[in-house]
């Protein structure tokens, strides 16, 4: 299991989904784990009783079908299948809501989907933030400069029981970004990578536990984009400027 967990870390994010095929039929006893622990590019279908998009994971399937968080159905329609408690399932309505609004104005459109489960082993749940952004031309959005281009953003938050007014929460955060530009002046160009980050703090619930997932993944996705900047474009731009310098930098070298 650890090393097809660092195969799987080593591979193109592209091809991570073929890898994570591969790896199932070698390993079938580890599927689950496989599954679990395996983070692959967001896929998305539509609901269609209400004609909104929604985002697929492990964490709404049961058997081959997922649950859509606008109609609370699963498609295809799957019986005896799992749903959330009708406390979680109202938080989760407000969420969703929320959520697409923060969407909207972080990325200027796009996809998000959120859900909430019971915790079987704490007395508290677990809740799913995600996030899918086409960036590309033909993509949604406000904004499509790239010839193929997509954020997915995996938000994992576990809540854990209250005490004495306050909770304590476990963020686990992982986004893959892909990107493909052709320019007459660059050429083509492609950039792909993942990033994962946790976060554990203690919060009083006084404003609610939607305000504070929020606030920490608001915080997080901060420091996510500072450091997808910093370490996937900040180097590239270093070996690219390295190995074939700008014109004007060429200019001031001197003779030799």
């Amino acid at each position: 299991m650890e090393a097809a967990m660092g195969l799987i870390r080593r591979m193109h994010p592209k091809k991570s989904q073929t890898a994570l095929s591969a790896l199932l039929s070698l390993l079938p006893h580890h599927s689950s784990d496989l599954l679990s622990q395996v983070d692959q590019p967001l896929q998305v279908l539509c609901d269609v009783d209400c004609g909104k998009e929604f985002i697929l994971c492990e964490y709404n399937r049961d058997a081959d079908s997922y649950r859509s968080p606008w109609s609370n159905k699963y498609h295809p329609p799957l019986e005896d299948a799992l749903y959330p408690s009708s406390e979680l399932r109202k938080l989760e309505i407000e969420a969703n809501e929320v959520f697409a609004i923060y969407c909207d104005q972080y990325y200027e459109g796009g996809i998000s989907s959120v859900y909430l489960w019971e915790d079987d082993y704490k007395e508290g749940f677990i809740a799913c933030f995600l996030i899918k952004k086409d960036g590309s031309k033909t993509g949604q959005g406000r904004r499509g400069y790239l010839q193929e281009g997509a954020w997915d953003a995996i938000h994992v938050i576990e809540v854990g029981p209250e005490e004495e007014g306050a909770a304590h929460y476990c963020l686990t955060s992982t986004v893959m970004l892909s990107l493909t530009t052709n320019g007459e002046s660059s050429g083509t160009f492609s950039l792909s990578g993942s990033i994962r980050r946790q976060m554990n703090m203690d919060l009083a619930i006084a404003d609610g536990h939607l305000c504070n997932m929020g606030r920490m993944i608001e915080e997080m996705e901060g420091k996510l984009r500072n450091s997808l900047d910093q370490v996937y474009f900040g180097k590239t731009k270093e070996m690219v400027c390295t190995l074939r310098p700008p014109a004007e930098v060429v200019m001031r070298l001197p003779n030799s």
